[in-house]
């Protein structure tokens, strides 16, 4: 052991040493294999933080400032001990710390599986005092003395809606000025403090960020697991930079939790990965997000979904409708068919043939539901019962449900389970309580929908009734669950905590049903809820010449096995338009749309080209990795590309669009097959010559827009 550290945890790809001996128990220094040792060691060992830092309510943050770090009770809290172990492929350490002033048990539980460069943290508190108290806020992973804020890159993901994962950079000292620390004795107060509000966290931004050293491409990139509101912030201490990751605070959320004598919180878990540049620590976080969700068929065998919704009937089901759209889809292969939004209906059902008349999915309330009331399905909905007026004649919705499954698919609903509308007959039946609400009592209610509260055994019975009698009674095998509203309310944590808890129950009961998590798009594509659903929406964007860049980045934030991407031909798009569409969905999960039942032979034919292609590659998506050739996508660039290189095969797929520009040609760098021989095979496409020269791949599109999807094999 050295001065700078008395405890050193880890295993083969990650190294995290401690100073458990200190006045202040700090992490010192995380490294991976090959990591030199620092010139500066001591100085960055001085320069780290506590373990976890915590404000209560009546105790400030130690300093002036409006950041989180250096709180006083971080700095008062003392080590009484620490426990390692070791199970099911992952490695485990416990550090208890003790209030010196009493009253509080805090424990640091960091977790890594073996052989990935990932650290997982979140932090336990405990009352053992005898009065409450009220924290304001709880770090789940604190980490200092990392390098100056002189040679880092900050990289931040925007996500809007129709607009997700647009990843942008800048120098870390743009935002962190050098304030003069010898001048004053204190570093700056700024920071880059980015915040996740409300119960849609990944509206605005990515619940991620990452910071690169431009001096050796080190990448450190975290996301905080929350499906709630979050925070994260990294600034200066010390002439180093720190990273401080978290769920909801006082300041920024509303947040707050009041502890009794004996009661414990438990925050929201935070992930770091370390990689060799953003490519690499995101190859290290995509092989975590894969070891910490629920196992489940699906993820191997990535069937082909059939929505009705994007661009078809958008919310206007009727059987009229559905019928020829079942056996077309059937007829290119599709193996789910989910019938969308507006099943539940019976106000509705008269939408015209193109189905613009229908509900919005999309969450703006422009439905005809009036805002808080005032007719159409938006604020009625609830009880989740099948429109009669939609599915006239014998057998109404089961005898759709029953020609999804005649033509060999899995039936599948749309289903918004937590809220309630205003005007349905539930939001008198269910008691107050089990709806959220503010302060007094009042029920939380946006845009004609009020809020369930899946903490309270009368909303989760009346969800555990409700998809047992679509899954166990009507037999559906897919379940899309939307997200239109979002808030802001007390109590949101403990509700999306029972959300998931939930939502694990219902697949504990139906182990062979597939959940697709959606809000609004990808409004909700956070990693606590990737390791519990399937699939995940990646977007609503319903113009295919914008799509490219969303599809190409969302493997950021999602395992390309649970990335669904919708694809939806339509019979007057030209060949090459067809081909494009479908393209953007190969490396990801195909969501197939379209009316395919107006389509001619020769155009269903493409269709079912494109699926063939996917069937024969989707074996290898869940086992592959990300990267860019071109570099993450901007959201107007006139090239994107995204590649998959699936290791243990040493096959490489590469998707390239062309959406517009004069230049034809595009050189496409591929590094772990430089100077090296490749096969190179057009899987999807129409291209000129498509070569590999042994750094890149050469591809000529003649037109735009235009796709192609390519495979090289050594």
């Amino acid at each position: 052991m050295t001065q700078e550290f008395s405890y050193r945890w880890g295993h083969s790809a990650l190294t995290a040493d401690f100073d458990l001996d200190g006045r202040t128990p700090r992490l010192v220094r995380l490294t991976v294999p090959g990591e030199p040792e620092p010139k500066n060691a001591a100085e960055a060992a001085g320069a780290a933080l506590p373990l976890v830092d915590v404000t209560l309510l009546g105790q400030g943050t130690g300093w002036s400032g409006p950041r989180f770090t250096g709180t006083a009770l971080g700095q008062r809290l003392t080590h009484r001990a620490h426990h390692a172990a070791y199970g099911d492929g992952w490695h485990h350490l416990t550090v208890q710390l003790q209030d010196r002033r009493g009253g509080l048990t805090v424990f640091v539980e960091y977790s890594s599986p073996d052989a990935v460069p990932v650290l997982r943290a979140r932090v336990r508190i405990r009352n053992d005092g005898d009065a409450p108290v009220t924290l304001r806020s709880v770090s789940s992973l604190l980490l200092g003395a990392l390098p100056s804020p002189d040679v880092l890159d900050v990289h931040r993901a925007r996500n809007d809606w129709l607009a997700e994962c647009r990843w942008h950079a800048e120098e870390l000292r743009e935002s962190v000025p050098d304030v003069g620390r010898a001048f004053h004795g204190h570093d700056g107060r700024a920071g880059v403090r980015l915040a996740g509000r409300g119960s849609w966290p990944t509206d605005g931004h990515l619940a991620m960020g990452a910071l690169t050293d431009r001096t050796d491409g080190r990448c450190w990139l975290w996301q905080i697991e929350s499906a709630a509101s979050w925070l994260w912030e990294a600034g200066e201490a010390d002439h180093h930079t720190y990273l401080s990751l978290s769920g909801p605070t006082a300041d920024d959320h509303q947040w707050r939790q009041v502890l009794s004598p004996g009661a414990e919180f438990v925050s929201e878990y935070a992930a770091l990965a370390l990689g060799d540049g953003f490519e690499g620590a995101l190859t290290a976080l995509t092989d975590y997000r894969r070891r910490i969700r629920r196992p489940h068929p699906d993820h191997d065998r990535l069937p082909v979904v059939f929505n009705d919704y994007m661009n078809t009937l958008m919310g206007d089901p009727t059987t009229e409708k559905l019928l020829p759209l079942i056996d077309a889809a059937a007829e290119a292969g599709a193996e789910y068919f989910c019938v969308d939004a507006g099943w539940y209906d019976d106000e509705g059902g008269d939408g015209d043939a193109d189905g613009d008349t229908g509900g919005d999915e999309a969450g703006d309330g422009d439905t005809g539901a009036g805002g808080d009331g005032g007719g159409g399905w938006w604020d009625g909905v609830g009880a989740w019962l099948p429109s009669a007026r939609r599915f006239p004649g014998p057998g109404g919705l089961h005898a759709v449900l029953g020609r999804i499954r005649e033509r060999g698919m899995v039936p599948g609903l749309w289903l918004e389970p937590e809220v309630v509308g205003v005007r349905s007959p539930l939001a008198t039946e269910l008691p107050d309580e089990a709806f959220l609400r503010h302060e007094g009592g009042v029920r939380v209610t946006e845009q004609g929908r009020h809020q369930l509260d899946l903490t309270h055994p009368a909303a989760r019975a009346h969800l555990d009734r409700t998809v047992d009698r679509l899954v166990g009674e009507w037999g559906v095998g897919y379940l899309k669950l939307d997200y239109n509203i979002t808030t802001s309310a007390p109590g949101l944590l403990d509700h999306t905590r029972a959300w998931l808890s939930w939502l694990s129950a219902v697949l504990d009961r139906h182990p062979g049903l597939v959940v697709e998590n959606c809000g609004s798009g990808g409004l909700r594509m956070d990693g606590a809820s990737l390791a519990v659903a399937q699939l995940q929406s990646t977007s609503d964007q319903q113009d295919p010449l914008r799509y490219p860049p969303i599809a190409a980045a969302a493997p950021t934030a999602v395992p390309p096995e649970q990335g669904a991407v919708w694809a939806y031909p339509q019979p007057g798009f030209t060949d090459q338009e067809i081909a494009f569409t479908l393209g953007s969905a190969l490396l990801g999960r195909v969501h197939l749309s379209g009316h395919l039942d107006r389509m001619t032979p020769r155009q269903l034919g493409l269709v079912q080209e494109a699926l063939v292609t996917y069937k024969a590659i989707r074996g290898d998506l869940s086992r592959s990795v990300p990267f860019w050739p071109l570099g993450l996508p901007g959201w107007r660039d006139a090239w994107v590309a995204l590649g998959m290189w699936v290791p243990f095969l040493d096959t490489t797929y590469a998707l390239v669009w062309r959406r517009a520009g004069d230049d034809p040609e595009v050189a496409l760098p591929v590094a772990h097959l430089a100077g090296r021989e490749a096969r190179v095979d057009v899987l999807h496409g129409s291209a000129g010559p498509v070569v590999w020269d042994g750094s890149a791949l050469r591809v000529t599109l003649p037109e735009a827009p235009s796709v192609l999807l390519t495979r090289l094999t050594v």
